[in-house]
């Protein structure tokens, strides 16, 4: 029994001893292989990129740098900013000049010719000869040779082919260097497509919300945060670890070209908006988080555009140099600051502020308190530095917006450079300005080589040990953000449940329910809606006028059916004669206004700048500054750029025409006008030929007709005001919210800020006034 008993106790304690050295299995998945730890991180690694597995304590941590021994970066043990400063001191500069990169636009595949055009083995892509999930040449060269690890990832073929795409750049990464993972990111995605069918059962490519402005029109914090949790869960499916938003700049001056991206023009509204939708996206769920809030589950919010961008001089937008400055005639610059220091950067969840910042392209003019210049936001260290930094104690990752570095040689070109006050100023000179002002990252940069410049200019104004910690502080902001959503432990995807995941019903279920709740009831003359009986409608087709995008992209002209009318068929009987209607719907987009500059202008010896209009009818600004505000650009020899007694033409004049032209076809029979709107606009056109007006910001045409029918009740609110006409416009300052006359309808309704009707009448709840 004695001998029996000793033998039992040996070989137990045997088994403890081989338990205690490995305390992980291994699984393949095809192209790369999983690693469960006992308690501890899973791991993801290709095997055939050269990583190894290192065992520590019976635990298993993957060897990145292939040294043969654990290093702190390696070791998922520990908090993540002692890893990010192990990593940053053990890089050489080459490749903390590649994490200061931001790739420009990649699309998955690359596209044949055009801004996102990319090779594979030096030819274009060709559907059936090239696996779309491949990498390009130019993604392995900016990779290996420029060490870049931030990705934009523009369109996708499908989600699976995202997931793969994801696969083999990640293996990339980890066969070179240190074997740091890409951060992929994407601008929002989550748009409507507007004649898709939604239906409770199905799911979709991905989920479809309302813009910012719609979000905004809930007046419900708990939505957005809600659409945070849903997006972060279907990006990080896509392999997406970073969203380049949310955009809460306050939209105060009506015209602005960004308006349909922010939250409105309340800085408290877009604050308590900015506070939930990086909660949404940051603040990991259930079995993926941590105690800091960060996880595997967690998106980083890049909120932009800091200090603020919406208050463009005429509503002018500085992607072109013809809208480079932003005024503040009210004196408001500090309100446009609200949304980030009490919002982005006071979140409610662990993660605490938004880990990444975006300034924006234009001049702040005349806001340097400090060196008094007026350059781009990017390039300014007060804005950036003695601000952002220090005011406000903000040490995230500060990104520039995308091509600033570039060179400038068109005043009305989308894709130009955008050195907005540094003109002069050589490439490298740039990149070092903007590394001094306390910014980390070059947005739609590939190449290293201007930031090793710009840092060999820092050595010899500075000394080479004042510049290698001025490249750490950088790095180890860069790569804490990486740490925080996991993917140096696995960065890998099972393409079959990223299919199950992005679009999956119950998403699809939340982004409609909200694009339900985003549409404002503006007018509902002796209650037109809702139209609860099977009723027959008449739909008159929508001419659009030919146009070309802002790469350059033509698209024709067409006159057709604005909505399907099968969909239409399964709420209302449907006739092209009004005669036989018992109601009409028009659908119509606001007044499409231009970018405020015209070539033709220009050529008949004006300065090129004219109005913008927010009307359909042709406007002529009489009422505009006799002298602008702000001005001055290396290709003109002028700085007044006032458009005075100029008139502005609406390509989409016929949406009002159409209006009008439907009230007369009806007689006196109810007109309901349905306005897909992406900015503030004058209704005195259109509104006394409407029964009713719904106003969408990016719905579904099946919203809309859920409300025209009764199955939803509308309860959005208007996030920003209609002007009564464009000499208000014109009058208002670019900085100040709430400054416009708002139009006044037919049964006396201001279109103000917070207005908006159900089927009872006025909505008057604690929304309407909370925000103001």
């Amino acid at each position: 029994m004695k001998i029996s008993f000793f033998t039992s106790a040996v070989l137990l304690c045997a088994s403890l001893s081989v338990s205690a050295q490995k305390k992980w299995n291994e699984t393949s998945k095809g192209t790369f292989n999983l690693i469960q730890n006992q308690g501890g991180q899973t791991l993801g690694y290709s095997p055939v990129s050269g990583v190894k597995i290192l065992t520590v304590n019976g635990l298993a941590f993957k060897d990145l740098n292939k040294n043969g021994k654990l290093d702190k970066f390696e070791d998922w043990r520990l908090p993540y900013d002692p890893r990010a400063k192990d990593l940053a001191s053990k890089l050489s500069i080459e490749e903390i000049a590649g994490l200061m990169l931001y790739s420009a636009h990649q699309s998955i595949p690359a596209r044949a010719g055009g801004y996102f055009a990319g090779t594979y083995n030096g030819k274009p892509f060709k559907e059936g000869e090239v696996d779309p999930s491949d990498l390009t040449d130019q993604q392995k060269k900016f990779l290996r040779e420029d060490n870049l690890r931030h990705v934009l990832i523009t369109t996708v073929q499908s989600p699976e082919i995202a997931a793969q795409w994801n696969n083999k750049l990640q293996a990339y990464c980890e066969s070179v260097g240190a074997g740091i993972p890409a951060n992929n990111s994407t601008d929002p995605r989550h748009g409507t497509k507007a004649r898709a069918e939604y239906d409770a059962a199905s799911g979709g490519e991905i989920s479809m919300w309302p813009s910012s402005l719609g979000l905004a029109a809930t007046f419900d914090p708990s939505v957005v945060q809600k659409f945070g949790e849903v997006a972060a869960a279907e990006y990080r499916a896509l392999g997406i670890t970073t969203a380049l938003s949310p955009q809460v700049d306050i939209a105060t001056e009506p015209r602005w070209a960004r308006f349909s991206g922010t939250f409105g023009e309340s800085p408290l509204l877009s604050a308590a908006m900015a506070q939930a939708y990086c909660d949404g996206f940051q603040t990991s769920l259930g079995n993926k988080s941590t105690s800091s809030g960060w996880g595997l589950g967690s998106v980083n919010a890049m909120v932009k555009h800091w200090p603020g961008g919406g208050s463009g001089e005429a509503g002018r937008d500085a992607h072109y140099a013809n809208g480079k400055f932003a005024v503040y005639p009210g004196n408001n610059f500090d309100a446009h600051l609200i949304p980030f220091i009490n919002g982005a950067f006071k979140l409610k969840g662990k993660t605490q502020m938004a880990s990444a910042v975006m300034p924006y392209y234009t001049i702040s003019w005349n806001q340097d308190k400090k060196n008094g210049e007026n350059v781009a936001n990017n390039y300014n260290k007060y804005i950036i530095n003695d601000l952002l930094r220090t005011k406000y104690k903000y040490d995230g990752v500060v990104c520039t917006d995308w091509l600033v570095t570039g060179d400038h040689k068109a005043m009305d070109v989308f894709i130009d450079g955008k050195s907005w006050g540094v003109e002069n100023l050589t490439i490298a000179e740039r990149h070092y300005k903007i590394l001094m002002a306390g910014v980390d990252q070059f947005g739609g940069n590939n190449d290293a080589k201007p930031v090793i410049e710009a840092y060999k200019m820092g050595v010899k104004e500075h000394g080479e040990a004042k510049m290698r910690a001025r490249m750490e502080q950088s790095a180890v902001r860069l790569l804490r953000n990486i740490f925080r959503v996991g993917v140096f432990e696995n960065p890998y995807l099972a393409p079959a449940e990223t299919k199950a995941i992005v679009g999956k019903p119950e998403f699809m279920k939340a982004g409609y329910e909200t694009q339900l709740k985003s549409v404002v009831l503006v007018k509902n003359q002796t209650q037109t809606l809702p139209i609860t009986a099977k009723k027959t409608v008449y739909i008159p087709k929508r001419f659009v006028p030919a146009s070309r995008n802002f790469l350059g992209m033509e698209s024709p002209a067409s006159n057709d059916y604005p909505v399907s009318l099968e969909m239409v068929k399964k709420y209302f009987n449907v006739t092209d004669n009004a005669d036989e209607a018992d109601f009409a719907v028009v659908f119509i987009l606001n007044p499409t206004a231009s970018i405020g500059y015209d070539k033709e202008d220009l050529k008949k010896g004006g300065n090129g700048y004219v109005p913008i209009s927010l009307q359909y009818n042709d406007y002529t600004a009489t009422e505009a500054r006799e002298t602008s505000i702000a001005g001055g650009d290396p290709m003109e020899n002028f700085t007044n750029r006032t458009y005075k007694n100029k008139t502005a033409k609406t390509p989409n004049i016929t949406d009002a025409q159409l209006v009008v032209d439907t009230k007369a076809k009806m007689k006196n029979k109810p007109v309901i006008v349905s306005v897909n709107t992406s900015n503030p606009m004058i209704f005195s056109e259109i509104e006394s030929s409407a029964s009713a007006i719904l106003v969408n910001f990016g719905v579904q045409d099946q919203a809309i007709l859920d409300i025209i029918s009764g199955k939803f009740e509308p309860s959005a609110l208007l996030p920003m005001q209609m002007p009564a006409d464009m000499i208000t416009v014109e009058k208002q300052a670019e900085d100040v919210p709430y400054d416009m006359k708002p139009h006044k309808d037919s049964a006396g309704n201001l279109y103000d800020f917070g207005f908006g009707l159900n089927w009872k009448g006025v909505i008057k709840d604690a929304r309407t006034t909370k925000f103001k």
